[in-house]
């Protein structure tokens, strides 16, 4: 039986960071994550890492510097910071992030810091969120289990068995199992997903027509060239990785001032340590004009004020509903796992790669053709059982994309 922790670490930087010897190596994770960063360090130095630099985080001292930290704080962002993030991804840095925490974490915590401090963090760094976004280097986020995490999504039970029943479920959508040969599953599943790719590039559709029970009723013009992604990708440099783990999805960039309707959440949105649920927003000529929310709309309000672009929308992502992850039946908290559950869109920043050239544009060339740039970008699901998605073509002909939630191409 396979050290199914250590498989879990050799499979992010092997497949997901495809780390090259020479290279340097950036991991952020909660310090009750350690376990597992200790092995994610161990097996890049195997592969050949030139140094592997640890950046940790804790959710107490996130939550006391929120609640404490003087005000002026949130308008501020450290030079060397900048400086530090941007030298490492210009040396050819790969990065990987583990996404693990409290999901009401920041409860209580003022809106209105978290946007100013949003705002500040972004704007310092443009330069190096572009480089990201355009994927110069390769980056992957992936998830363990941490016990405050683990009862949100496990109530019921005692902490220990949270964090049994959360292993479990992450293990089955990561393709990890008892007899090894992740890696190998890992690469079959990429070459799946390229396939959906090129049927969706081979139709170029003009536009997608989304509908629903919940009252979706959205349409999304898809700027001229657009590029449909999954899977593994490409760095500036030719390095083939994966940024997600797990993935579902097939994405691409929406055309900017091409949305219009209704847009109604199917699940939770975890933003910023906030939980918001119950929401839907309408959209006119691109822009969100308005949002509604059980609970929650005030952070959810803030996060598409933050600058121009974060009131447009940047990626429709494309997930079946039958997908391992939805099939589980676990609402995760945890927007890594959500959105492989779900059809999703994310407001704010476009991925350069979805369109013809786009690495090689600026952002004011990326939005003349038609994509969105903003300091901010977040996904939110809205995948159901009966989701429905027509594709337009450049003609006027009509395809089924998607029949009850799945894909009918």
């Amino acid at each position: 039986m396979v050290n199914k922790l250590e498989e879990y670490a050799h499979l992010v930087i092997e497949i997901g960071l495809n780390v090259q010897k020479g290279q340097y190596v950036i991991i952020n994770s909660p310090v009750e994550c350690a376990p597992f960063a200790r092995l994610c360090v161990k097996a890049a130095y195997e592969v050949g890492a030139k140094q592997v630099i640890m950046n940790w985080r804790d959710d107490y001292i996130g939550r006391q510097y929120w609640l404490n930290a003087a005000d002026e704080v949130f308008d501020e962002v450290f030079p060397w910071e900048v400086d530090k993030n941007l030298g490492l991804a210009k040396r050819g840095a790969a990065r990987l992030s583990i996404a693990a925490t409290d999901p009401e974490n920041l409860r209580g915590v003022d809106p209105e810091r978290i946007a100013r401090a949003n705002k500040a963090f972004g704007e310092a760094n443009k330069e190096y969120r572009s480089m990201m976004m355009a994927s110069v280097n390769p980056w992957c986020v992936a998830s363990v289990p941490v016990p405050s995490w683990a009862k949100k999504v496990f109530p019921g039970v005692s902490e220990e068995e949270a964090m049994e029943k959360l292993w479990e479920e992450i293990y089955k959508a990561i393709r990890i199992t008892d007899e090894g040969g992740a890696v190998k599953r890992w690469r079959e599943h990429c070459s799946t997903l390229a396939d959906k790719c090129k049927k969706l590039n081979d139709y170029q559709f003009k536009s997608l027509h989304y509908t629903n029970s919940l009252g979706t009723d959205l349409t999304v013009e898809l700027p001229v060239g657009h590029i449909w992604e999954a899977g593994s990708e490409f760095s500036k440099t030719g390095i083939e990785f994966v940024a997600n783990i797990p993935t579902e999805e097939v994405f691409t960039a929406p055309k900017r001032d091409g949305v219009n309707g209704k847009v109604v959440a199917s699940k939770p949105l975890v933003l910023g340590g906030n939980i918001v649920d119950g929401f839907y927003m309408i959209l006119k000529d691109g822009k969100i004009t308005e949002v509604h929310a059980e609970k929650g709309e005030e952070f959810l309000k803030k996060e598409i004020a933050l600058d121009e672009g974060a009131s447009h929308f940047g990626e429709v992502a494309l997930v079946p509903y039958d997908s391992p992850i939805s099939r589980s039946g676990v609402l995760f908290y945890n927007t890594l796992f959500d959105e492989n559950a779900s059809c999703h869109f994310a407001f704010g920043e476009a991925y350069p790669t979805c369109i013809q050239g786009g690495t090689e544009m600026t952002p004011e060339q990326l939005e003349a053709h038609g994509l969105n740039t903003s300091i901010t970008h977040e996904d939110f699901m809205v995948g159901t059982r009966d989701l429905s998605i027509t594709g337009i073509t450049h003609d006027g002909r009509e395809i089924p994309v998607f029949e009850g939630g799945n894909f009918a191409l």
